[in-house]
């Protein structure tokens, strides 16, 4: 028998709550983040992935990109977050960006996760994972 797991996510799509469900999977950047001496001296490669709940609006679809949250925005805000200045913990990283992802109304929540792929050689990435709901109406 499968354990349960301890928390469950919250479902991103759902149409009863007009909810979609937009995500970056993967982003690569080369940040200045760490505690240590080291880390201070020499950027290191972190892998970040966002879950976004984005309201829906009223009506369908028009495909206009006017309509819905653009992916390529999402990922600019990331990299100006991670690329601003040096910050010792990820953690705190994984709260700016939430922050910068949901200054957007449309945004109703924001699953951060966020990878340092350099830390051990034994392991393959060490992190954090935060979820953070809009504060908006």
């Amino acid at each position: 028998m499968t354990p349960s797991p301890v928390v469950k996510p919250f479902p991103i799509a759902n149409a009863h709550l007009g909810l979609r469900h937009v995500f970056l999977r993967d982003l690569l950047i080369v940040a200045k983040v760490g505690v240590y001496k080291h880390e201070h001296e020499t950027a290191q490669r972190v892998r970040i992935n966002l879950d976004l709940a984005v309201r829906e609006g009223e009506g369908p679809v028009g495909d206009r990109l006017d309509e819905v949250v653009c992916y390529e925005e999402i990922r600019n805000k990331v990299r100006d977050v991670v690329l601003d200045r040096h910050v010792n913990l990820v953690e705190t990283m994984a709260e700016r960006i939430a922050q910068a992802c949901l200054a957007d109304g449309r945004i109703r929540s924001v699953r951060v996760r966020v990878e340092k792929l350099d830390v051990f050689d034994d392991v393959s990435s060490v992190g954090v994972e935060i979820e953070r709901f809009s504060t908006l109406g």
